[in-house]
């Protein structure tokens, strides 16, 4: 199968703090791939250097390669605006745009590209929501506040919002954490359903999360305190979590270090 994602010798930094160290490993196509370790060990970070969000933080910069279809993302003629809309990112908490209505909030990113007509952002945004499977919930108040949705609606509605300009990639940065049991349960069905079409790198911390959505795991550590974060193992989900290679790997899963 070919490769969507190609990460070869890759450095995050903070400033002079190198956040993970000479990271290589590749991301396949229509698959969910999770990213698990203990806090510090640069899971975020590295998403984040997925779509060159990395470098919106003051100080933060990148050494090594992000191919995506076997193009450099951190070439010089690559445009960051691009990546990003190529790359979707759902974060930790909800983040619906706050005076906006649900349909704007879906047809945010349709409109800075550009598009404007309506009769095509209706389609575009019942589509997305549909996608989202969040319409039936929200058809007949599309032009009420999207922060007025319950948390885990407001979730699936910056999955719409994210999927509404037709990504390649979703990334999910611990999108279930801040929401309860029965909303996670919602979003992992929905990741499921998603990757039909999508590409999907998700980072979570709930390690029954990661055995039940991902289709490959990757453990990401770090040796000592102050030390950058590397990966120790990647491989599908059902051997990392019944036989990992690595005893790092074991003893952080059955929750004897992390």
């Amino acid at each position: 199968m070919a490769k969507r994602i190609e990460i070869s010798g890759l450095d995050a930094f903070y400033g002079r703090t190198r956040a993970i160290a000479d990271i290589s490993m590749a991301v396949e196509p229509r698959q969910v791939t999770a990213f698990i370790g203990p806090s510090g060990c640069g899971k975020s970070t590295l998403l984040r250097t997925l779509n060159r969000m990395h470098e919106l933080t003051p100080g933060g910069t990148v050494e090594g390669k992000v191919m995506l279809d076997g193009t450099d993302l951190y070439g010089a003629q690559v445009d960051p605006v691009a990546v990003r809309r190529t790359i979707g990112m759902v974060f930790q908490r909800p983040n619906p745009f706050p005076t906006m209505s649900i349909y704007d909030n879906v047809a945010a990113g349709l409109r800075l590209l550009g598009r404007t007509r309506r009769s095509q952002l209706d389609d575009v945004v019942e589509r997305s929501l549909t996608g989202a499977n969040l319409w039936n919930e929200v058809k007949d108040r599309l032009d009420k506040p999207g922060a007025g949705l319950s948390g885990g609606q407001q979730q699936r509605l910056c999955i719409a919002r994210a999927i509404a300009v037709q990504p390649q990639v979703l990334l999910m940065d611990e999108p279930c954490s801040a929401l309860d049991p029965i909303s996670t349960l919602a979003i992992e069905d929905l990741i499921a359903t998603l990757k039909e079409s999508y590409t999907i790198v998700i980072v979570t911390h709930n390690m029954q999360q990661a055995a039940r959505v991902s289709d490959v795991t990757a453990f990401f550590t770090i040796t000592d305190a102050g030390e950058p974060g590397r990966l120790v193992e990647m491989d599908d989900t059902n051997k990392i979590f019944t036989n990992p290679s690595e005893k790092g790997t074991e003893d952080y899963i059955t929750g004897r270090f992390g």
